[in-house]
């Protein structure tokens, strides 16, 4: 009898529980639909379909407290309320001036039935490319105080398919290659997350409006199955904080190719508040920069005092000339402050963020800058000392605004987990870059800066989650493997940039520095990619803030294709992405905001690329001159004829064809020069 009490068991045990759906909501074109379903253990899950077929099968929600039950069965619905909202909005600054927001909400509160009746809400936002769902623990009998060790939230991708994806956890932070696998073959990977469906439907799995929580990573839990990962801190909990509030919202950008999930991405923006800052136009500066940089990274200046300091009144006015002398507003400047010298990496507590080294006259350096028509952007590397950082905060930004900087790039180098953290009584702790502490220490920058209003271009730094629509100030970051892996042993592949492009880059702007003109590293190494390549970079990777990152003498060798680099600007209109394929080829047109021109940037990988676009995006009925940067006769990445480029000029109109090849390794930049426009 007993042996036959624990068959019994254990084939209940087995079975699945029965579901029913408790609630639904359709997008406003009724394509993408949500149903939330509650099982006879009262277990909540939630599933995703479009056009009637399965994306995301039932797929659990929930909570694993350090010092409470968990929060995840017991539960029947309260109430489920629908609202549409359709509203546009604009942008300071951005890949698009005006972005609408279209959806529908569907708010399901939920209650323990047993036990501690405790309540959940869940909101989903239905959109019609996309869908993002936040937790709402209210503050309540049993749960005045939330201390998580893991969301239980799931995603059960109902198809296999390819993944591109790069791992959590690695000591080098966000800075890691991507790997391409079957979605059955993610290990833990960072948001964004991107996958192509066997059917062909392309999903990216990111989170918006990371606030006082820690970031979200994936790991696969079985098959497709992936599970929330919440990065952990210093403490047990990986959260910890008063009940009351909303957790980030967890995005699925789903679209029908690779460059549909580019728009689709604007879901972030939409999930996050609109801007806390006011009228910001006057103090935020768009705009590409030089800077006392790539001749550190090629190990030719030292960041140190010596005889091999960057950071030198000599070098600067160097640079300030050069800016001025090209149309160029800004100049960055590392390695400026007392505190450099020895052995700052993950340990950054001599550094000083409002006392200049003796070489550095920053009062006249920044009068110079002014009367040349350029301003100076400041550089604050903490080296993973991040409390001392906010002691410094006020002093900070106070001498960059003392000093005109309007920008300052702010920078964490150590490897992840070590940043310091000291609290008020002296007790040290480490914490990871993306933990509860360190989002909210990167907020307190932003809103520091604000205050006196300067922007944060912030280097090894938590994701990017959409907050710049709320903090118009947080103009970029990095968070990836950029330009100076081109100088180092182990370079970025050819296909780094398509695939950041429907990666990384869906998640928000990247500080990529591009413009390596003279397609040289480190001890003279080659870059892999061809010199139209880097032209292109600067329309194909976002960024208000741009980077003019070789060297004067660079520049000056290439006149022609540095014309294209003067040319471009750094905000825009209008943004479309014409053909792409994550990882193999991406083209994007942009429009610039103030005038009628278009930048087209095209990118491919190790093969040779040929496409043709219609131009239909140009106004009708005018003549443009598109002034063309194309890959030159051999031009090959792995070649000496990675420098051939051919310059051309051509009459179009829209209706037109044009026919893009790309080298290996390869890109092509265009200019469309709207009629009676004069070049600059």
């Amino acid at each position: 009898m007993m042996r036959m009490m624990a068959s019994v068991l254990a084939l209940v045990a087995a079975t699945p529980a029965l579901a029913e759906v408790v609630a639904k909501a359709e997008s406003p074109d009724k394509s993408i639909s949500v149903a939330v379903s509650i099982d006879n253990d009262g277990r909540p899950t939630y599933a995703i379909t479009r056009k009637g077929k399965p994306l995301v099968n039932d797929s659990a929600l929930g909570f694993l407290f350090t010092d409470a039950p968990k929060l995840d069965r017991y539960f029947a619905l309260v109430d489920a309320k629908t609202a549409k909202s359709d509203t546009s909005w604009t942008q300071p600054f951005g890949e698009w001036t005006t972005i609408r927001d279209n959806h529908v909400d569907l708010t399901v509160r939920l209650k323990e039935k047993v036990r501690q009746q405790r309540e959940m809400t869940v909101t989903f936002r239905v959109f019609d490319d996309g869908v993002g769902f936040r937790y709402t623990l209210p503050d309540q009998p049993n749960l005045h105080h939330a201390n998580i060790a893991e969301e239980l939230t799931e995603f059960a991708i109902a198809e296999e398919g390819t993944a591109w994806w790069k791992p959590a956890y690695g000591w080098n932070r966000e800075e890691y290659l991507y790997n391409t696998t079957p979605i059955s073959s993610i290990g833990t990977a960072q948001t964004v997350l991107t996958m192509k469906l066997a059917s062909g439907t392309h999903l990216a799995i990111h989170e918006a409006a990371l606030v006082d929580y820690s970031a979200m990573n994936l790991a696969r839990f079985e098959g497709t199955k992936l599970r929330a990962n919440l990065t952990p801190g210093s403490g047990a909990p990986k959260v910890s904080r008063d009940a009351g509030f909303s957790t980030p919202w967890r995005t699925i950008a789903i679209a029908d190719d690779a460059p549909g999930l580019y728009k689709a991405s604007q879901i972030t923006l939409n999930l996050n508040e609109p801007n806390k800052l006011g009228n910001v136009s006057s103090w935020i500066k768009p705009g590409k920069f030089a800077g006392v940089w790539w001749n550190m990274i090629t190990g030719r200046w030292s960041w140190a005092r010596g005889p091999q300091h960057g950071a030198t009144n000599a070098h600067v006015r160097q640079y300030i000339d050069f800016a001025a002398a090209n149309g160029i507003p800004g100049v960055l400047v590392e390695g400026w402050n007392v505190g450099w010298d020895g052995d700052w990496f993950g340990n950054g507590n001599d550094m000083n963020f409002a006392q200049p080294t003796a070489d550095f006259d920053a009062a006249g350096l920044a009068a110079y800058a002014k009367s040349k028509g350029v301003y100076l952007i400041g550089h604050h590397e903490t080296g993973g000392s991040a409390s001392h950082y906010d002691k410094q905060l006020d002093t900070a930004f106070k001498f960059a605004a003392d000093h005109g900087e309007p920008v300052v790039k702010t920078g964490y180098v150590t490897d992840a987990g070590q940043i310091e953290r000291v609290d008020a009584d002296g007790t040290t702790h480490r914490e990871w870059h993306e933990g509860q502490w360190m989002v909210n220490h990167y907020l307190r920058v932003v809103q520091a800066a604000a205050k006196y209003k300067v922007s944060i271009d912030s280097h090894e730094p938590v994701k990017d989650t959409g907050l710049r629509r709320t903090y118009p100030n947080w103009v970029a970051r990095e968070g990836g493997r950029g330009m100076e892996y081109m100088s180092w042993a182990g370079k970025n592949p050819p296909e780094h940039e398509a695939n950041m492009v429907f990666t990384q880059l869906l998640g928000g702007p990247m500080d990529f520095t591009p413009g390596i003109v003279s397609l040289k590293g480190s001890e003279n190494s080659d870059l892999p990619s061809t010199l139209a390549k880097q032209l292109a970079n600067y329309v194909v990777i976002y960024s208000p803030v741009v980077m003019v990152a070789d060297t004067p003498a660079a520049y000056a060798k290439v006149p022609g294709a540095f014309q294209f680099i003067k040319d471009v600007p750094t905000d825009w209109s209008e943004t479309r992405v014409l053909n792409g394929e994550v990882g193999d080829y991406v083209t994007i047109v942009r429009k610039q905001k103030g005038s009628s021109d278009w930048f087209l940037g095209a990118v491919g990988d190790e093969q040779a690329r040929a496409s043709t676009i219609a131009l239909d995006f140009l106004d009708a009925g005018k003549t443009y001159t598109a002034q063309i940067y194309r890959d030159g006769p051999g031009a090959d990445y792995r070649t000496p004829t990675r420098h051939a480029i051919t310059i051309e000029s051509k009459p179009v109109r829209k209706g037109d064809t044009l026919k893009l090849a790309l080298a290996p390794g390869g890109g092509q930049a265009i200019r469309f020069v709207a009629p009676g426009k004069r070049r600059k």
